[in-house]
């Protein structure tokens, strides 16, 4: 098998997705074109994806990291650390942050994908209604 049409089968997966997905979520989805495919290629083949900025790579608190398709646009996320919700923002929301950091430290910024954790407004009306 070339790693050219694994990585096709990669992207197409992420593009039907849209959604962000564990390497061992994507291997299985191969598995199912693929039958005879090494979960060693599909990481491999995920990796040069991310090396080539078509796929980003997140840590999202959820002990595995999460691929995307980059071509869906530059986005970020606000993860709530209680109830797990994932919720997305625009890259304007955070657009003068990164320039503002850029400038302050003469440092370019090549985050693509920035991921903040917190506790989401349900949480904590929840907790509060606790105390």
């Amino acid at each position: 098998m070339r790693t050219s049409s694994v990585d096709h089968i990669i992207i197409d997966i992420l593009s039907r997705e849209n959604t962000h997905m564990s390497s061992l979520e994507v291997y299985e989805m191969i598995r199912q074109r693929l039958p005879a495919i090494n979960q060693s290629t599909v990481y491999r083949s995920l990796e040069r994806l991310v090396n080539n900025g078509k796929v980003s790579v997140s840590d999202m608190g959820t002990n595995a990291v999460v691929y995307e398709l980059v071509g869906n646009g530059l986005h970020h996320h606000l993860v709530c650390q209680n109830c797990r919700e994932v919720f997305t923002i625009g890259h304007e929301e955070v657009e003068e942050f990164f320039a503002a950091i850029e400038s302050k430290n003469h440092f370019q910024v090549l985050t693509n994908h920035l991921i903040l954790f917190g506790t989401c407004e349900k949480c904590q009306a929840e907790a509060a209604a606790e105390e």
